[in-house]
């Protein structure tokens, strides 16, 4: 290593020498000097100062790495440019006067002083050469000749405390480890300082060759540093690369390099010089952590626990280039470790299955105690020596195995193996035993989740099916509820029935008579028109108490309800109670479903019937209530309520069971005559209603029940049907009637022919769709049943809108389980039983 290669990696390197006395000297002085490279081609120009540039008129790019001859021209001494040649190859000093040119053609007289310099072991280091231009003042030359020696002394003196800087200099890029280098472009032939061999791996002592730091790069990094040293030749920019490279002793380190090319005058490349140092404790602390970072972004991505697995095996092999990498789940008894699936390299087979441990060797049982097992050389570890041929089998002669613990007992570990013999690191341990923890966590928690999901998913199922069930039990129960109210009612209203028959029966028989009057017949007539009317209002109550359907609330006087209903309670209760109704004289609404209002009105008058055994009075009492009482540990609750109070004169209930008469199914009746579901329906109902019932008892005195219901402002009355006129004439009006019952079709078709309306009558939905299809235009409305075979009347009604918007539908029927559920989709309803008026009248509003 010279001094001057020396001095320029200090320059590389940032060293500032321009604090130096001499060198801002040399630099500052007026007196134009350069210095040249002997080692180098036709010994070039490699400093000049700004007073030579200033006196030869060239710029320091125009004169650096060229020979001095460029100054010559015609006129100058030949004889005097063979002296100079001489003495320099003879490295002799020479003081010469010598007539020069300007880059701008003018001549001078330059008075050249040329010296050569030495390093400290007496090797020629360049040549000093200092200049005067002595054109005006050659009859100077004596005392020019003096100061020149004088000069040249004193520049001596300073190279050589120059050279102790660059002593130091050495020493400290020794010290910091940064190794300088020179590689020759046409030779390749590379100069190494010692540091420098060092950091390569080679002994300091022995050649180190271009060829031998390319061999000692890594495979995959070789190119990319040959590519470097075309780049920065061809661009004439810095060297700057970072590579791998394998040292002696096998161990892997990275190396970052810079340098700086030098060109001749010509432009052609010289020599890059420069220097290395060791990086590998920064670049391996980098590839750490984003494997880290990695191996985060990977737990929060992957679904599989196995994937976790296998994904944190591959990041762990690839930051620590390691032939195989894998998590195993162990069982410590049975000392078997199995391996969904493992990462390998390309040239390596994967691993899958279950393996017993004690096949490669005996450090199983450090595993179990929990330690850490790191194996540089599986031949020369007394734990494998005699296992080392199955674990090369596996490409593993170096294995580090981190143990996987829970509550105390081994339960998984992360393997790694490499195919060579390796020694680990402990940076590397301890990356592996972290990246180990994280994987068990990560993938236990996966599966937690996926079990957790699969739990929810499968409990979202059962809740489903669970709510699919308790709705159908409510249903049920208020579907029992109500039959068992409709079953109270089945004696009283089979009484009812034949009573209403009775009449009818009579006065049909009476019309028979011949010699029957005018005022009889109208008398009789009437008779079976009331009666009738009878029967379909009775009919109606049992067919809503029947009727299977959700709440349905609606805004209803709590008052009229009772009218409604008054009759079927006489009749469910029997001659010997007396009912007595008190409503005040203000409506009182509330929102609730009729048909539940009803029921439970009919449950609580039945419970009291029982109680008083079929005699006694009812009270029912309706007022409006600022608030609900406290009952059933449940504070006192303000607000506006309806309370309809039912009292009887009963035996009154047992304090001991007042708690439970509004369970379902409690009851104190005898086994058959009676279910316990009517208190509960009243009660359920009641907290349906946001409401609540009270009760209040006395043994052998009576009880009374208060429904508190929310009192709700009146809504303003519709417009009634009825408001048509009494009876509409048809004026020829054509009736499509669909009908399946015979009698009825026949009474209707000449019911309406008696008013004036033009009929055609179908059995079925079919047929009038086949009377339609021949000619639609003739039909002013169609009049159809609800429950017919096959399409039933509202399929037929929306077929008909969507064929002919224009026809209008009227429906007909006495009860459907289709209405109660569905509605009437929009189509006037005429319930049956119904009258020649009713009828006249909604065809004439239906056909407009």
């Amino acid at each position: 290593m010279t001094v001057d290669a020396e001095r320029i990696a200090a320059e590389l390197i940032g060293q500032d020498v321009g604090s130096d006395p001499f060198v801002a000297a040399v630099r500052a002085t007026r007196m134009p000097m350069i210095i040249t490279d002997p080692r180098l081609p036709d010994n070039p120009v490699v400093f000049t100062n700004d007073a030579f540039c200033r006196l030869s008129g060239f710029t320091r790019v125009e004169i650096l790495g060229r020979n001095c001859r460029f100054l010559q021209g015609p006129e100058t001494d030949p004889k005097t440019v063979r002296r100079i040649r001489e003495s320099i190859a003879r490295a002799e000093p020479i003081e010469v006067d010598i007539q020069n040119y300007r880059k701008d053609g003018e001549t001078f007289w330059n008075r050249l002083f040329v010296a050569p310099v030495y390093d400290t072991e007496g090797v020629l280091a360049y040549f000093f050469a200092s200049q005067v231009d002595v054109t005006i003042e050659r009859d100077r030359l004596k005392g020019l000749e003096s100061s020149n020696a004088s000069l040249m002394a004193e520049l001596t003196d300073q190279l050589r405390l120059q050279q102790e800087h660059e002593r130091e200099l050495a020493f400290t890029l020794k010290a910091v480890r940064f190794g300088t280098w020179s590689l020759e472009i046409a030779t390749k032939r590379l100069t190494a300082s010692e540091t420098c061999k060092e950091i390569f791996g080679r002994p300091i002592d022995a050649p180190f060759t271009y060829a031998d730091r390319l061999d000692a790069i890594h495979p995959e990094d070789r190119a990319k540093s040959i590519a470097e040293v075309r780049r920065c030749v061809e661009e004439a920019t810095d060297y700057d690369v970072i590579y791998r490279v394998r040292r002696g002793d096998g161990e892997m380190r990275w190396i970052g390099s810079r340098g700086q090319p030098f060109f001749n005058a010509d432009g052609e490349a010289l020599r890059i010089a420069g220097v290395s140092t060791d990086i590998t404790d920064q670049r391996r602390g980098e590839i750490m952590r984003a494997a880290l970072v990695e191996l985060g972004d990977m737990f929060r991505d992957t679904e599989s626990a196995d994937d976790i697995a296998f994904e944190a095996a591959r990041i762990i092999a690839n930051t620590l280039d390691v032939g195989r990498a894998g998590y195993g789940e162990i069982d410590s008894a049975a000392e078997i470790v199995t391996i969904v699936r493992d990462w390998s390299a390309p040239n390596v087979a994967p691993l899958s299955g279950s393996f017993n441990l004690r096949d490669f060797g005996s450090y199983v049982d450090d595993l179990k105690r929990g330690n850490e097992v790191c194996i540089v050389d599986a031949r020369a570890d007394p734990r494998t020596s005699t296992k080392a041929e199955a674990l090369e089998g596996l490409n593993a002669r170096a294995i580090i195995n981190i143990p996987i613990m829970e509550n105390g007992q081994l339960v998984a570990m992360l393997y790694l193996g490499d195919a060579d013999a390796r020694q680990w690191r402990p940076d590397e341990i301890v990356l592996v035993r972290e990246v180990a923890e994280r994987t068990r966590i990560a993938t236990e928690r996966r599966r937690a989740e996926q079990e957790l999901a699969a739990l929810a998913s499968s409990l979202e199922q059962q809740v489903v099916a669970r709510t699919g069930e308790l709705r159908h039990a409510e249903d049920a129960l208020r579907q029992s509820q109500k039959m068992e109210a409709v079953g109270q009612l089945t004696g009283g209203v089979a009484h009812d029935f034949n009573n209403l028959l009775t009449v009818i029966r009579s006065a049909t028989d009476l019309l028979k008579r011949p010699d029957l009057s005018a005022e009889r017949r109208e008398r009789y007539i009437d008779a079976i028109s009331d009666t009738a009317d009878r029967a379909a209002k009775l009919t109606g109550q049992l067919l809503a108490f029947a009727r299977r359907q959700a709440l349905k609330p609606e805004v209803i006087d709590v008052g009229r309800s009772l009218d409604v209903i008054s009759d079927m309670l006489g009749t469910l209760t029997g001659s010997r109670i007396v009912i007595g109704i008190d409503v005040p004289d203000r409506a009182c609404f509330t929102n609730v479903d009729p048909s539940q209002l009803d029921t439970a009105l009919v449950n609580m008058a039945v419970n009291a019937r029982d109680a008083m055994d079929g005699a006694g009075r009812i009270d029912i009492v309706v007022r409006p209530a600022s608030f609900i009482p406290a009952v059933r540990s449940h504070p006192a609750v303000k607000g506006r309520y309806v309370a309809i109070a039912m009292t009887d004169t009963g035996s009154g209930i047992e304090p001991e069971k007042l708690e439970r008469i509004f369970e379902p199914f409690f009851t104190t009746k005898d086994v058959g005559q009676g279910t316990g579901l009517g208190l509960s329906q009243v009660f359920g109902f009641a907290k349906q209603s946001d409401g609540d019932i009270i009760v209040e008892s006395a043994v052998g005195l009576g009880t009374t029940f208060t429904l508190y219901l929310p009192e709700v402002d009146a809504i303003a009355p519709m417009t009634s049907d009825d408001a048509v006129e009494s009876l509409a004439d048809g004026h020829g009006t054509c009736v499509l009637v669909v009908e399946d019952n015979r009698e009825v079709g026949t009474f209707t078709t000449q019911s309406l022919a008696e008013l004036g309306y033009v009929t055609i009558w179908v059995s079925d939905a079919q047929d009038a769709l086949a009377e339609l299809a021949k000619d639609a235009s003739r039909f002013d409305i169609v009049f159809s049943d609800v429950v017919m075979p096959g399409m039933n009347g509202i399929e037929l009604g929306k077929t008909i809108r969507s064929r002919y918007p224009n026809l209008p539908v009227v429906l007909t029927s006495g009860y459907s389980n289709v209405l109660a559920q569905d509605g009437t989709h929009g189509f006037e309803l005429l319930h049956k039983p119904y009258s020649v008026e009713q009828l006249s009248r909604i065809l004439r509003k239906a056909a407009g």
